[in-house]
């Protein structure tokens, strides 16, 4: 490991983090929790990428992608690089659910509320199936589109855990389509003392009418969404340039 590097590229993250802060503080000040705060957002977070020697290959237009939407998009959680990894997919009009212990992460927990995402406490199955319904009637009423990651947390170097059935109930109640996202397996792939981290690929798969669902398919729907998308991650994982140090996880 380049300690050099790794130093330089610590202090480029830092100063970068503070130009983030500060841009998200006055932009959810001066609009709170406006539609495209997020696209904004992330959009400053794609400029990690380069920093940290990463490349990230997407198989599809996501600006064609715009004319589907409103849609709800789901995805798989592996590591804290997630939100470089993937900050190239939250389009304008696009927001995250997470869940509520996010706020009080430091710092990023305020911005994430403020910039409009949705936090929806898990652990209560009552409160949860409420705001989806509410999830719903913002996708339908105000042309929202949410991000969504069906199995909650998860590190990359674990099995992917069953898929929660909220994002694919909402899409049935607000008849619009889901876009699954996938991501190869990159968990402990990025180190800031190596040059080049490698490669990242993200795949979009075949969607999902929510108007042609039922409340009696969605369990099935769910499973079967989950099996596509471990399926389709572990035919990325085959073609993806890494680090020749790198070793894929065999559970994951």
């Amino acid at each position: 490991m380049s300690y050099a590097l790794a130093s330089t590229r610590l202090l480029i993250l830092g100063m970068g983090a503070l130009i983030w802060l500060i841009t998200g503080i006055i932009l959810c000040t001066v609009r709170p929790k406006h539609r495209n705060n997020v696209f904004v957002l992330t959009q400053m977070l794609r400029l990690v990428q380069p920093i940290v020697g990463v490349k990230v290959v997407i198989d599809c237009d996501l600006k064609a992608l715009r004319k589907e939407m409103p849609a709800i998009f789901v995805g798989l959680h592996q590591c804290d690089w997630d939100i470089i990894t993937m900050a190239d997919l939250p389009q304008p009009g696009v927001v995250c659910v997470g869940k509520k212990s996010l706020i009080y992460t430091p710092i990023f927990g305020l911005i994430f509320f403020l910039s409009g995402n949705i936090l929806i406490d898990r652990d209560n199955r009552t409160k949860a199936a409420e705001a989806f319904l509410k999830l719903a009637d913002k996708i339908k009423n105000k042309g929202l589109s949410v991000w969504v990651f069906p199995e909650g947390s998860r590190s990359g170097y674990g099995p992917v855990k069953p898929f929660k059935t909220g994002a694919l109930h909402t899409a049935m109640l607000s008849k619009v389509k889901v876009y699954p996202f996938v991501t190869s397996t990159y968990t402990k792939q990025i180190k800031l003392g190596r040059l080049n981290n490698g490669e990242v690929h993200i795949k979009l798969l075949e969607p999902i009418d929510g108007a042609t669902l039922n409340r009696h398919d969605i369990a099935k729907a769910t499973a079967a969404l989950r099996e596509n998308m471990i399926a389709a991650m572990h035919e990325l994982d085959q073609h993806v340039m890494r680090p020749k140090d790198y070793v894929l996880p065999a559970d994951r």
